[in-house]
């Protein structure tokens, strides 16, 4: 009778545990009316929101020792929930005890990730059905970031379906793989959508959508880093192994539909349970989706991060193009200025000789004349009169040939940037000859022109 339900939910304090655990004083099962028994139930040790830094790193509980010890033998919880403190990725175990008197169905459910901004994040999921009472067992726990508390709050409007060890598991399962995961699938596509359209000129979004930003320029660091975390996105809740979480919770109904006594296993619990397995096969068919899907965009996001490789390289060569044509001119400028050096050589070569006799044999340790006379002679002036012009000529003809080699030198120049850009120009179509066209795709009006 639905009217003798109940749903009951108390804070705990550490001097009452071993009353909850042992069902005494306060937490003694109620007396029922004559005619009333109770037919199955769930009773928990709840941590919904579990602050801890480190409630989640591995071989560490959320209670002393003694206390946990006590919890686990008194509930009948699996021994060997504290070795899968340190399991990665969701996990499930479902198997029966070894005791055969009075058995029981023991299951462990759980998922912890690695430390975020200094915490660590998960749920954790012990659960112990007994097969001749029909209650349920068990202990879970979850930080904030979990579904644990939505997961409580559902389970307590199914008080008719109590009856089930894996109703909680599935309500978990069902949080876990809710639309948000779909929608992280599309989001990502999306995302790869544009960055397609920035990589590939792929003419599947708005203009105003893309990495363009207003100058006209590609915003090559946005795309690479946005790159990376489509591709996290894309990884995130892999299908693969939620789909081994479904194959092993549809083992473990098996294993309950093969142990429940026939008073337990009521018309209502037999509907519950071909719900759970069309659940779980509509799970199992969305994730093969989800999957099949992922590795499409994967597949896509490998492509057009080849592809902005290219870009890359493309860009990085034409740098060392101009790289190369500079070097190229400071060669030619640097020959130009050892051909001055060499010029202004050749004519200190040419003038020291006359000038140093000249200032030699101009000392007074020279006399050449048969009397000499210490008065300045009157035909100095033809010294001058043929140094002078003699000097004016060289230095004019000098002029006139630096000019000359200048006007060569730009000659020279202009060649050379023809060369340069006749080398950029040849370097550049070989190589999109070897890469995609930047202008066209597949998708555009016009086909992409053949080289």
């Amino acid at each position: 009778d639905p009217f003798y339900n109940s749903c009951e939910e108390h804070p705990l304090t550490m001097d009452e545990f071993d009353n909850f655990l042992h069902r005494r004083g306060a937490f003694e099962p109620p007396k029922l009316k004559e005619g009333v028994k109770l037919l199955n139930g769930i009773r928990l040790v709840l941590q919904k929101n579990a602050k801890h830094k480190d409630t989640f790193t591995p071989h560490t509980i959320s209670f002393t020792a003694d206390a946990y010890q006590s919890m686990v033998r008194a509930m009948r919880l699996p021994f060997r929930a504290i070795e899968g403190t340190s399991v990665v990725g969701p996990f499930f175990w479902c198997a029966y005890d070894q005791d055969d008197e009075d058995p029981t169905l023991q299951i462990i459910f759980r998922k912890s990730d690695v430390r975020k901004k200094g915490k660590t994040r998960g749920w954790e999921l012990m659960l112990s059905h007994c097969f001749s009472s029909g209650i349920t067992s068990g202990y879970v726990k979850g930080t904030p970031s979990s579904d644990i508390v939505a997961a409580i709050q559902h389970l307590t409007f199914c008080a008719q379906q109590a009856g089930h060890p894996m109703l909680l598991p599935i309500i978990i399962l069902s949080h876990d793989l809710s639309s948000t995961t779909d929608q992280k699938q599309r989001d990502a596509r999306d995302w790869l959508r544009k960055l397609e359209h920035a990589v590939s000129m792929r003419n599947e979004i708005e203009d105003e959508e893309g990495y363009v930003s207003q100058d006209g320029h590609l915003e090559v660091d946005a795309i690479s880093r946005d790159l990376v975390e489509c591709h996290s996105q894309v990884l995130w809740k892999r299908p693969q192994a939620y789909q081994a979480i479904v194959k092993e919770i549809d083992a473990g109904l098996v294993k309950f539909k093969e142990k429940v006594p026939k008073e337990h296993d009521t018309p209502l619990i037999d509907k519950l349970h071909r719900s759970m397995v069309a659940r779980l096969q509509f799970y199992s068919l969305k994730l093969t989706g989800i999957e099949n899907y992922q590795a499409t965009t994967l597949e896509r996001l490998h492509i057009q991060r080849s592809a902005l490789y290219n870009l890359l390289s493309q860009r990085e060569s034409k740098i060392q193009f101009q790289m190369a044509g500079e070097q190229r001119r400071l060669a030619h400028a640097s020959k130009r200025d050892s051909t001055a050096m060499k010029t202004i050589s050749l004519l200190g070569a040419v003038f020291l000789p006359g000038t140093f006799l000249a200032s030699v044999f101009s000392m007074t340790f020279f006399d050449f004349a048969k009397d000499a006379d210490p008065v300045i002679s009157k035909e100095l002036w033809v010294y001058f009169a043929i140094t002078v012009p003699l000097t004016i000529l060289i230095v004019g003809g000098w002029i006139v040939f630096d000019r000359r080699r200048e006007s060569q030198f730009r000659v020279e120049d202009a060649d050379l940037e023809r060369n340069i850009e006749h080398m950029e120009a040849d370097i550049m179509a070989m190589m999109r000859k070897r890469t995609m066209s930047k202008a066209n795709t597949w998708t555009s009006v016009t086909s992409p022109i053949r080289p």
